[in-house]
């Protein structure tokens, strides 16, 4: 293990929020002195510009892999305390639940009534009938976005303290920042190579881009923090992709503070335009405190992962078909103004146990911090504290995570 008085030139490799937690938690870790350690983050195209910029960003107690997610948890709601997460990267406790429904043909909307849309009547003013409904089904009353008469059932996932959100993009832009703030340094760069010396980490060359001039930088440590294009400097690494796509929606009215897990029975024929047997669609449903709703559909692997985020491709159909889903069982969907169609690639271990992969390496200086899926906004303060004691005290102290050692695979 390395000493703290030693010269440390410590690198990272990706802007997504673990690349950004790590460089954050790394300055902030009590042996870390800018005299003698420096911190030099490297991302190919723009800080969140891939996942982590679009993602859910749900938070919760119940999320995987035990190992980590309570210490990660608890980071999120000290790191809104300390910073205003609040105001800056819209922390706040969520309600979650899981909605089984049916969902509406497109054409089909429900009439207005003496000038009014439903839209803007809330559940305490809805029919006896409709509220019995609801009652029956267990769906809170302050759920008022979703069509009463569509709802099958309604089965909470959390009790209170149990579930949050952040805004990705914020957080991660916000940690950057604060992570600036203490000492790091931002490079936007691709990097293209890990020099190794005598089986340890000597320094890492990367292609600038704004001059496109190839920079080698020296390194005694490099956490390579590049999600699904892990590969592309780690090609032993067992990391695969999956594109995942999602929308975001500003309905005319707030909706309240919920996260739906959805399963949306969708009639033959759902759209005229394409005849169709019944299905089944489950989106994720994502009400944010800035006053518009995400939602995310099914993962796809048609395309592959392209050399960069900056390239990654959108297909306008699986969006829309998220946008219809969600229309579907909610008017203030249907009629809100549609504000982002965009993609993004999730990173997946492709190894039995999961992910994510969070340590040492086989070679010294060199730790990993990827594969952590859909839960990577959640678990990356987590994952930040971890590899910045793999760093500087040589092992994990506030988390055991054995069953997450990159070297079963290195």
């Amino acid at each position: 293990m390395s000493t703290s008085s030693e010269r440390r030139e410590i690198v990272i490799v990706g802007g997504g929020i673990i690349g950004c937690c790590s460089a954050y938690y790394l300055t902030r870790h009590p042996s870390f002195d800018p005299s003698r350690h420096s911190v030099t983050l490297i991302e190919a195209t723009e800080i969140a510009g891939g996942a982590s910029g679009k993602a859910g960003g749900l938070l919760a107690l119940w999320a995987y892999p035990s190992s980590i997610v309570p210490l990660s948890y608890k980071l999120h709601a000290e790191l809104a305390k300390e910073h205003n997460g609040k105001d800056r990267w819209g922390y706040r406790e969520v309600n979650c639940g899981q909605l089984i429904i049916d969902g509406r043909r497109l054409p089909e909307k429900k009439e207005q009534s003496g000038g009014k849309s439903e839209e803007s009547v809330s559940l305490q003013k809805r029919s006896a009938a409709a509220l019995e409904k609801l009652k029956s089904a267990r769906v809170p009353k302050d759920l008022d976005w979703i069509e009463p008469e569509l709802v099958r059932g309604y089965e909470s996932m959390s009790d209170p303290g149990e579930t949050a959100q952040v805004h990705p993009y914020l957080f991660t832009t916000s940690i950057a920042k604060l992570a600036e703030e203490s000492g790091a340094k931002i490079t936007l760069g691709s990097v293209t190579g890990i020099n190794y010396s005598e089986d340890a980490v000597q320094s890492v060359t990367y292609t600038d881009k704004k001059t496109g001039e190839s920079q080698t930088i020296s390194a005694t440590d490099v956490i390579v923090a590049a999600g699904p294009w892990t590969r592309t400097v780690l090609p032993e690494a067992p990391i695969t992709a999956t594109r995942a796509h999602s929308v975001v929606i500003r309905p005319q009215q707030p909706v309240s503070a919920y996260t739906l897990f959805t399963n949306i029975a969708l009639p033959a024929n759902f759209d005229p335009t394409k005849p169709s047997r019944p299905d089944v669609a489950s989106p994720e449903i994502y009400a944010r405190p800035d006053a518009t709703v995400y939602a995310c559909g099914e993962g796809d692997q048609t395309v592959p992962l392209p050399p960069t985020s900056a390239e990654v491709e959108v297909d306008e159909v699986r969006c829309q078909e998220i946008i219809n889903q969600v229309g579907s069982i909610s008017d203030r969907l249907r009629n809100g103004e549609i504000c982002a169609r965009q993609a993004c690639y999730l990173p997946n271990v492709a190894a039995a146990r999961g992910g994510p992969m969070i340590g040492h390496t086989g070679t010294k200086g060199l730790y990993l911090a990827a594969g952590h899926t859909c839960w990577g906004i959640q678990n990356a303060p987590g994952t930040g504290q971890l590899i910045s004691e793999f760093v500087f005290d040589g092992q994990a102290k506030s988390a055991r995570i054995r069953a997450l050692d990159p070297r079963e695979y290195f």
